[in-house]
C-alpha cells in the first residue's frame, strides 16, 4: 500500500489457461463414461445419424469473452453447410485498455489510473467460417474445430475523467476493419446443445491511433507538456466460452 492506494494486477491469462485445461480434462472424463466405459473415440456411421439431428442446421447462442483487457459478451448465429463446414455471424462488445495502464484503488474504492485519458469499448461484427476437425475419427461428444472471421469493428472512446456510465454520453466513434483466427471444441453428445471453449486471436489495427494516455510528469521540469500516447492495436488473445442451442 502506498499513499492509501492498492495496485490491481492485470488479469493473468495463465489462470484462464489452467481453467481451460481443467474443463477439457473434465469433458474428456465425462466422454469416457458410458455403458462399457472403454471406448472414447469411434468412427460414427453417417447413415445412423438420427433425422432430427440432421435437421439441426442452425444454432444461436452467447460467447463469454475473457482477456487481459477485461471481459465481454457476444451473440452468435451459426449455419451448417456440411458436416464439417459452418458459417458464423458474431456481434460482440468488449473492453479494451492500454498496455501501459496501471490501476489503483483508493481506501474508499475509487479507481485511479494515472495518465489515462480515454476508456474504450470494442463492438466487432464478424462473418466467419468454422471447420470441424476429425469428424469421422472422433465421437460427436468431442467436436474440435478451427475458425476465422472478418468484419468491421466500432471503437468507442470516452473520457476517463467522467463517471463510467455518464462518460459514454461524450463518446467518440472510430471504425476499422478487423478479424480473428481461433481453435476450440464443443463438448457433449446432445447435438441440440452447444457448449464449448474457443481460443481466439483478434486483429483490430487502427493505424492513425486513438488518444489513450498521457505520459508521466518530468520531475526536472514539472511545467513541461506531457507526452500523449495513442493506442493503435486493439486486438489480442481472448478465451471464449460458448453457450448455445441448435434448431
Amino acid at each position: 500500500m502506498q499513499n492509501g492506494l492498492y495496485r490491481i494486477r492485470e488479469v493473468d491469462m495463465k489462470k484462464y489457461g489452467i481453467a481451460l485445461f481443467l474443463l477439457v480434462f473434465l469433458a474428456g472424463g465425462l466422454n469416457a463414461q458410458g455403458p462399457d466405459s472403454t471406448i472414447v473415440f469411434a468412427s460414427p456411421n453417417k447413415d445412423a445419424i438420427a433425422p432430427a439431428e440432421r435437421d439441426l442446421v442452425n444454432a444461436w447462442g452467447v460467447d463469454i469473452l475473457l482477456s487481459n483487457n477485461g471481459f465481454g459478451l457476444a451473440g452468435f448465429y451459426r449455419h451448417e453447410f456440411s458436416r464439417e463446414m459452418f458459417g458464423t455471424v458474431t456481434l460482440g462488445i468488449a473492453e479494451s485498455k492500454d498496455d501501459n495502464e496501471v490501476e489503483y484503488v483508493t481506501y474508499w474504492g475509487q479507481t485511479i489510473v494515472p495518465g489515462k485519458i480515454n476508456r474504450f469499448l470494442l463492438i466487432p461484427l464478424h462473418v466467419g467460417l468454422q471447420y470441424r476437425l476429425f469428424a469421422d475419427d472422433i465421437t460427436d461428444s468431442f467436436r474440435p474445430y478451427v475458425n476465422a472471421g472478418l468484419g468491421p469493428t466500432l471503437v468507442l472512446s470516452a473520457p476517463f475523467d467522467r463517471e463510467y456510465f455518464n462518460s459514454w454520453g461524450y463518446a467518440q466513434s472510430h471504425y476499422t476493419l478487423g478479424g480473428y483466427i481461433g481453435a476450440g471444441a464443443f463438448f457433449g453428445s446432445d447435438m441440440g446443445s452447444l457448449s464449448g471453449i474457443n481460443i481466439r486471436y483478434y486483429f483490430i489495427p487502427f493505424s492513425s491511433g486513438i488518444t489513450s494516455m498521457m505520459g508521466p510528469i518530468d520531475p526536472t521540469n514539472p511545467d513541461a507538456p506531457r507526452e500523449i500516447f495513442k493506442k493503435k492495436d486493439f486486438g489480442g488473445f481472448f478465451i471464449t466460452i460458448n453457450l448455445g442451442s441448435a434448431f
